[in-house]
């Protein structure tokens, strides 16, 4: 820009200082609109609390609490500061977004612990963000802000790493004087390396960086060459050709292109629940090798759901799919005669059939949602057409079920003395005992309800009601119950038995009997299994990373047995599972413990890196993406909990959940989702591929016209007028018109091209390679070189073939009646380089089928380019928009011979016409050569096309080791 201003070449350097003006403006407002998304998203902190002070229960502000605060939380609440118990009523909160853990964690206020006890089994303490899920408690805030258990999480995020090299120092902490001149030399090459871009941002930002660079050493070669072959003679008209053959070599609108197709893809990736922090991640996604996602909430719908229910007599009932978890009227029910523990030989569920059938003439099911929905402190109602759920997630999942057939506790029970059931006492579940009892009376009986886990229920029971009746509880039956309930255990369901029974006479409310004589000579009902559901598209999404060649790892704080079912639910795991080698089977599912205890060195000797890693704590996340670094993997990391970002900040790409995750989750991210759909992932792995093949073809197209534009004007040196010095074929003007009308626009259409139809079935592209594959640098230069040939074949002919061949004096200045042939001659090929230029864009969009079959399986053999055309209307129109601006610079006086150094041409569109089918015929001839060559090279590569994707994804595990 200075050197164009500085020789006076006004047009140039206003030009120059447009594009870099624009691509700041870009760059700004659109990192300005990113940030101003997230701060809509920013909704975690808790608003108020409830202190007691001086004697009063006050609301006050959170960020107004102070040590030593005596706060009082309930149910639904969340909790405001790091809080220790000093009272606790049945108490649980759900602490998923620290710990991991999907199911809520009992609290207990007279418990003492060491202090080295980690977080999660503290349970005397409240932390600051979690959410209350039953009972209520008090307690003291000992933590608040940065100082609590999720701030010092935040805190450890912020700190950035020092800027500056370290002193390499001996044992003794002593150092030798050039070793601070080598920190401070290192230190100051990586400021030069950020300031230039070459050292910071993603392998595409810093090889565009590079090749900036390069570019601009070969545009100064290219000028010393000019004034070399002039003697370096300081005529103006010799300086203007040095900067015209330096211009050619720049490719002015890389940067504003590539800003411009990222600010666009954000927009896009917007609509489709996906916010863009960082538009370094956008382009990173199309590289992505494996995926590392959390469980809960992320592959999960985060909350509880009744999948199976066994009742002895019965059967086994089974609810299908659901997209919302508390809404009971989503989800087919059928009944199986099969148990649980005969599933895997005659696995059958069932056609669907309605609740209403299924309660007719069924006793025994009355009973058994009698329990489910009266042992129960949740409520489930619909307001407004939108149910709606309050309380513990297991309690909400039974009563969901029970609702399933409109059976729930609002119907039996009411605050008025009409209510069919009336509660009388209630034996609240103790993590001791692991049950819980409630006691009703009807009109006609007085019932006791139990649920609780198995083994604790069995406890308590002495008859089971089976088809034949009600039967004793032998030893061999209690060992059936127990396989049914492995059986629906190794399903991933968290397993609860149900049991009940009728009192004699009613108890009195003012003394009540004590539990143990209650909770004796109970019936069993029946078992409920209960899972974390995974969402229901997450199956599909995995499918199709597997079919796209990215691995899906599954880093979860769960039991390793749910965490194994889900996977193998899901698709993380292979299901033929039998085909695994030993070896290899032990390393696709381990414990943190497991996982945590290796070395690197260990870690890098496995023979794969697991699947599934249960029981994680947020170390053994960061040691998965840094194990997978080594392996030479560009990895990704979803997550919501804040337990999740030390691995968001430290993965390639980081994307957090926009609805559940935690402010502190996204600030460490690149990307958001709107949704918190696992699903969304992959349209943001489609929208990163499109965007790396549309920078690759524009980079491809800008990169062919400079090499057309350096050869013909390099080549053009040759071509001296009387006084000995250069006469340039192309104008200054003219090789900034090309590339920043004719070739800019354009440009930015190709940005804007719609996927391939294949994008989602290749592998991803290596980041290391990046944009300038070898076929890229190949057709870099046999399109440059076939657009300068032909260039410089129209100059000759209009100069030589049909001109008198005298290149007159001072043409590179002025028109003159003796330079009229050089000016005719210079706008031939001014001309024909940009309808290539134009033309070039439109065989970019598949870089190796013909422009005229694009859509290889269409049968509209004549007409099918045309439709390709108008597809991308961006394109067409900004191509039609090069053809039309061409005649004003032809034909407009002064304009012609002032500016573009041209002027108008006739008889000479006949070569522009001839011109233009050579080029076509080239460039389709060149396509058709690739085409062959990379068939024989599949061929000769005895590359297969697996139609068992399943096979095909975990083919490394199935392959036997010696």
């Amino acid at each position: 820009m200075a050197v164009s201003f500085g020789i006076g070449s006004y047009i140039e350097g206003g030009v120059i200082s447009a594009v870099i003006v624009l691509n700041i403006v870009v760059g700004f407002f659109q990192e300005y609109s990113a940030e101003k998304t997230m701060d809509s998203l920013r909704s975690l902190s808790s608003p108020t609390a409830n202190a007691i002070r001086e004697g009063k229960n006050i609301v006050v502000p959170t960020a107004q609490l102070v040590f030593g605060d005596l706060v009082e939380v309930k149910v639904g609440d969340t909790v405001p500061a790091d809080i220790r118990l000093v009272e606790a009523m049945n108490f649980e909160t759900d602490e998923a977004l620290l710990t991991g853990e999907s199911l809520p964690v009992q609290k207990e206020a007279h418990s003492t612990f060491d202090a080295d006890t980690g977080p999660g089994d503290r349970l005397n303490v409240i932390y600051s963000s979690s959410t209350v899920t039953k009972g209520r408690g008090r307690g003291i805030v000992f933590a608040t802000g940065m100082t609590t258990e999720i701030g010092s999480i935040a805190a450890a995020l912020r700190g950035k790493k020092s800027k500056r090299r370290p002193v390499k120092r001996k044992p003794d902490g002593s150092a030798k004087p050039y070793r601070y001149v080598q920190a401070w030399g290192l230190t100051t090459s990586d400021f030069i390396g950020r300031f230039l871009g070459v050292n910071v941002g993603t392998p595409l930002q810093r090889k565009l960086s590079k090749l900036a660079l390069l570019l601009l050493g070969i545009a100064v070669v290219c000028a010393i060459i000019v004034l070399g072959a002039n003697e370096f003679s300081s005529n103006t008209e010799v300086i203007i050709y040095a900067v015209a053959t330096g211009l050619s070599m720049i490719p002015a609108s890389l940067i504003v292109v590539l800003t411009i197709t990222m600010a666009a893809g954000t927009k896009r990736m917007s609509k489709r629940n996906v916010i863009v922090r960082s538009l370094d991640s956008l382009e990173a996604l199309g590289g992505v090798t494996d995926i590392c996602s959390d469980k809960t909430g992320t592959l999960t719908q985060g909350k509880m759901v009744v999948k199976k229910a066994w009742i002895p007599s019965k059967g086994t009932y089974t609810v299908g799919t659901s997209d919302n978890p508390i809404d009971p009227t989503i989800g087919d029910l059928s009944l199986s005669e099969i148990e649980p523990r005969k599933e895997d030989d005659e696995k059958s569920d069932g056609p669907a059939v309605s609740p209403v059938d299924l309660l007719k003439d069924n006793k025994d099911l009355e009973q058994f949602l009698t329990i489910a929905a009266l042992a129960n402190l949740a409520n489930v109602h619909n307001t407004e057409g939108e149910w709606k759920a309050r309380g513990d997630p297991t309690d909400i999942a039974i009563q969901v079920f029970a609702a399933r057939f409109d059976w729930n506790r609002s119907r039996w029970t009411s605050d008025n003395d009409d209510a069919i059931w009336k509660q009388r006492a209630e034996y609240p579940f103790d993590s001791t005992i692991k049950k819980m009892s409630v006691v009703f009376e009807s009109d006609s009986e007085s019932m006791v309800f139990t649920k609780g886990a198995v083994e604790r229920v069995f406890e308590s029971c002495s008859t089971i009601i089976l088809p034949t009746g009600q039967t004793e509880l032998s030893e061999d039956i209690r060992n059936q119950i127990l396989e049914n309930m492995e059986a629906l255990a190794s399903q991933g369901l968290r397993v609860l038995a149900l049991a009940s029974k009728q009192l004699s006479q009613p108890i009195d409310e003012l003394k009540v009997p004590e539990r143990s004589t209650i909770e004796c000579d109970l019936v069993f009902r029946g078992l409920v299994g209960l899972y974390d559901p995974p969402r229901p598209e997450t199956a599909g999404a995995v499918t199709e990373c597997h079919a796209s060649g990215i691995a899906v790892h599954m880093l979860t704080g769960d039991h390793p047995s749910t965490a194994r079912a889900i996977a193998l639910q899901v698709g993380i795991l292979p299901s033929n599972m039998a085909a695994v080698s030993a070896d290899k089977a032990a390393a696709m599912v381990m414990t943190a413990g497991q996982f945590d205890k290796l070395s690197e060195a260990e870690i890098d000797a496995l023979p794969l890196l697991p699947l599934v890693i249960a029981r994680c704590s947020p170390t053994t996340k960061v040691n998965m993406i840094e194990a997978l670094h080594r392996r030479g993997k560009f990895a990704a990391m979803t997550g919501d909990g804040v337990n999740d970002s030390p691995s968001l900040k430290r993965a390639d790409v980081g994307i957090a959940m926009g609805l559940a995750g935690s402010d502190v989750a996204k600030d460490a991210s690149d990307i958001v989702l709107t949704d918190d759909n696992f699903a969304s992932i992959l349209n943001a792995v489609e929208e990163g591929r499109r965007m790396f093949d549309n920078i690759q073809k524009f980079i491809l197209h800008l990169l062919a016209e400079n090499i057309a534009q350096a050869c013909t004007l390099l080549i053009g040196l040759a071509f001296k007028d009387e006084s000995k010095l250069s006469v340039f074929p192309l104008a200054p003007v003219e090789i900034l018109w090309v590339i920043m009308i004719t070739s800019g626009m354009p440009d930015m259409g190709l940005g804007f091209e719609a996927p391939a139809p294949d994008i989602m079935t290749r592998p991803p592209h290596p980041m290391e390679v990046g944009v300038f594959t070898w076929e890229v640098m190949v057709d870099m230069l046999a399109y440059g070189l076939w657009m300068a040939a032909l260039c410089l074949s129209s100059f000759s002919l209009v100069l030589f073939g049909f001109g008198d061949g005298s290149l007159g004096t001072n043409c590179n200045n002025s028109y003159s009646p003796e330079c009229d042939t050089v000016f005719r001659a210079r706008a031939t090929t001014f001309v024909c380089l940009t309808w290539f230029a134009l033309f070039l864009a439109w065989e970019m969009v598949n870089m190796r089928r013909s422009f005229f079959r694009m859509q290889p399986k269409s049968d509209k053999y004549f007409t099918q380019w045309a439709i390709d055309v108008w597809r991308n209307k961006f394109l067409f129109w900004a191509v039609i928009a090069g053809f039309v601006t061409i005649f004003p610079t032809l034909y407009i006086p002064v304009l012609n011979h002032k500016v573009f150094k041209h002027t108008g041409i006739s008889w000479e569109w006949g070569i522009v016409f001839i011109e233009a089918v050579l080029f076509f015929a080239g460039a389709e001839a060149w396509k058709w050569g690739k085409r062959v060559y990379f068939r024989r090279t599949e061929r000769t590569g005895g590359e297969k096309h697996d139609d068992d994707l399943e096979k095909k994804a975990f083919a490394a595990y199935f392959e036997k080791t010696d």
